[in-house]
């Protein structure tokens, strides 16, 4: 079986290299629960705020480096959809 999922994944990353795909495919799969985890993080803070339907033009370089600081990553309001 893992000899077949590992040739099917040669075949759909065609010319691209292994680490580009590895790099790509974790992104994939962890985007998701990294979305949820900063949105939680931020909107928990405060039941007023939805964060995912704030525009990213009222983030500040305040709050970026402070959610950086936290959680060690950030995403902007847009980037959640």
């Amino acid at each position: 079986m893992q000899a077949q999922i590992w040739k099917i994944a040669n075949k759909v990353r065609g010319a691209v290299d292994e680490w580009d795909f590895k790099q790509f495919i974790l992104g994939t799969l962890f985007y998701p629960f990294i979305r949820e985890n900063f949105t939680n993080s931020i909107d928990g803070r405060d039941e007023c705020v939805d964060y995912a339907n704030l525009l990213s033009s009222i983030i500040t370089p305040e709050i970026k480096d402070d959610a950086i600081k936290t959680k060690e990553y950030f995403i902007y309001p847009s980037q959640l959809l």
